[in-house]
């Protein structure tokens, strides 16, 4: 964990973190869509 804290001089890990969030939003999004 804080190879990854640091590692990157200009934080890899949170951006990583907020592109996952992003796409598991935009996935959650549709499929509430296409379900209900």
């Amino acid at each position: 964990m804080s190879g990854y804290a640091n590692g990157g001089g200009y934080g890899i890990g949170s951006f990583a973190l907020i592109v996952v969030l992003f796409i598991l939003l935009i996935i959650v999004g549709t499929a509430f869509t296409r379900g209900f």
